[in-house]
């Protein structure tokens, strides 16, 4: 029999990708990029979001 995968609802605002890393336009020392990593913030970096049922209860 096959097996179902779970529905993991993602995040509508970052499409998946909670994470990015954007470069500054600096550089260190070394020769590196100078990079800020921000996250999603409506998903608060896990890529993913809860029912709007239990968003709602505080669960």
């Amino acid at each position: 029999m096959p097996q179902h995968a779970q529905n993991t609802r993602v995040c509508r605002d970052c499409d998946g990708f909670a994470t990015a890393a954007i470069t500054t336009g600096t550089r260190h020392r070394d020769g590196s990029r100078s990079t800020l990593r921000i996250t999603c913030p409506a998903c608060k970096g896990t890529g993913h979001t809860a029912p709007a049922t239990l968003a709602r209860t505080g669960r």
